[in-house]
């Protein structure tokens, strides 16, 4: 048994999904969940993704030798306070949110003694779909997990989470935290700013009922994202906004170059972007279908 007592602080997707897969793979004993909402609980019980469940946080973490940390990352902040209370000297601490250096910030002023048995984690796996009901325990088999330790983190503590996200399928890497922040800001943060922010355009314009009766394919595949969890990249925005303005500027700098060489019928340059751009995405699909097949 690789944990025996799990605790999960925010039974949705991600959350969810972590307890299916170990309980598939029988590496967990008993699994708790946390939730505001009681009727998520229940019905994480009723889909046997937990055992039991409490809606206060201290309980939650008496007595568990693992705790994940799934809520949103504003509420992961304002939670720490509150597990650090009730933390026992045996459990070992993580999370699952999309921005690192506001999260290990608040960890290391909320958790004191206990900060190193807390191994800060992000795993890139996820769908647009949201809760508990829409957990499955193969989500995180052949998608990266990265965990972002820092100088006091203790190596037992590291090694057990490694472990658990490897027992799921995971590969699992290891960044700097700031490293992390930036990586994440350019190839996941980005994109999901582009995809609501393109869909709440086109649905104030006057054609509005025309723009999305003649949309197709190409316009469902780029936007598919938009129907994301909003409290959750809200608070994404802010934990990450250093680096996910850095990342808006150079994107934005980089549509006045398309703007411009339309508005001058530069050919040549807008041709030579989109050349670049199709040869940088053929080469990231083949070697993610070479990853993939090598996997097999």
């Amino acid at each position: 048994m690789l944990i025996d007592h799990l605790s999960i602080i925010g039974v949705g997707l991600i959350g969810g999904s972590l307890a299916r897969a170990l309980r598939k793979a029988k590496l967990v004993g008993r699994v708790t969940g946390c939730n505001r909402c009681e009727e998520t609980l229940i019905k994480a019980v009723e889909l046997d993704v937990i055992d039991d469940y409490t809606l206060d946080v201290a309980e939650a973490v008496k007595g568990a030798d693992v705790i994940v940390i799934g809520t949103p990352l504003s509420v992961t902040e304002k939670l720490l306070p509150q597990i650090a209370e009730a933390l026992e000297t045996k459990t070992v601490l993580t999370d699952v949110g999309s921005a690192k250096g506001s999260v290990v910030n608040a960890a290391r002023k909320t958790l004191g003694d206990q900060f190193p048995k807390f191994v800060p984690g992000h795993p890139i796996a996820g769908t647009e779909k949201s809760g508990v009901e829409a957990s499955f325990a193969e989500l995180f088999i052949g998608h990266r997990v990265i965990l972002t330790p820092v100088e006091e983190t203790c190596k037992k503590s590291h090694k057990l989470i490694t472990d658990m996200w490897h027992a799921v399928g995971a590969d699992v890497i290891d960044l700097d935290v700031a490293h992390h922040d930036e990586i994440l800001a350019a190839t996941s943060h980005l994109p999901h700013m582009l995809a609501f922010a393109l869909v709440d355009c086109l649905a104030n314009m006057q054609e509005r009922d025309e723009i999305f009766k003649y949309a197709a394919g190409g316009f469902a595949d780029f936007t598919r994202i938009a129907s994301s969890n909003p409290d959750m990249w809200h608070d994404i925005c802010f934990s990450n906004r250093d680096a996910l303005l850095k990342t808006l500027e150079k994107f934005s700098e980089h549509i006045d170059q398309v703007k411009a060489a339309i508005e001058s019928s530069d050919s040549d340059q807008l041709l030579k972007i989109f050349t670049r751009a199709k040869k940088v995405r053929d080469e990231f699909v083949h070697n993610r279908e070479q990853l993939d097949t090598s996997k097999e």
